[in-house]
């Protein structure tokens, strides 16, 4: 055998295992291939459904929306009619019963000096160790009441 012989089986040789690398690779990308595809397919039958269900969703969300849309628009025109009639009974019995009872303060207190006995002794009371010998002003009739520091 010649040199040339030799090379020539050498690079036969080199040549089958590189085919054999490269159908090794192909056969592996086709089985690759076909478990991507199958996933898709698996995938493509589940999501059909699930967009169905969340199209559902939506719209029963969307028709609860207008729903409570039209229950807050029902509220708000109750609260304007409350305050409407909350403002209309202010009105109308607001200023009477306010000088009624600034009527009945008014004789309350002149029947309250009218029946006090008018040479009343000045009382005295005892404030943290003085003694106040003045009456001292009050807003209601028997509460006493100390102004500024005594």
């Amino acid at each position: 055998m010649s040199g040339g012989e030799v090379a020539g089986i050498l690079v036969a040789v080199f040549w089958a295992i590189l085919v054999s690398f490269m159908a090794l690779v192909l056969v592996r990308l086709a089985q690759t291939l076909k478990a991507a595809t199958k996933l898709v397919a698996d995938v493509c039958e589940q999501a059909v459904p699930l967009l169905a269900d969340a199209s559902a969703t939506v719209r029963s969300a969307n028709t609860q929306l207008a729903r409570v849309d039209s229950i807050a628009a029902d509220v708000q025109e109750v609260t304007a009619n409350a305050s409407a009639l909350s403002s209309t009974v202010s009105s109308a019995f607001g200023g009477p019963l306010v000088k009624v009872a600034a009527f009945g303060y008014g004789v309350r207190r002149a029947i309250g000096r009218k029946t006090t006995p008018a040479e009343a002794p000045p009382q005295r009371s005892v404030f943290a160790g003085k003694t106040v010998g003045q009456k001292l002003p009050s807003a209601r009739r028997g509460s006493r009441r100390i102004r500024g520091k005594g």
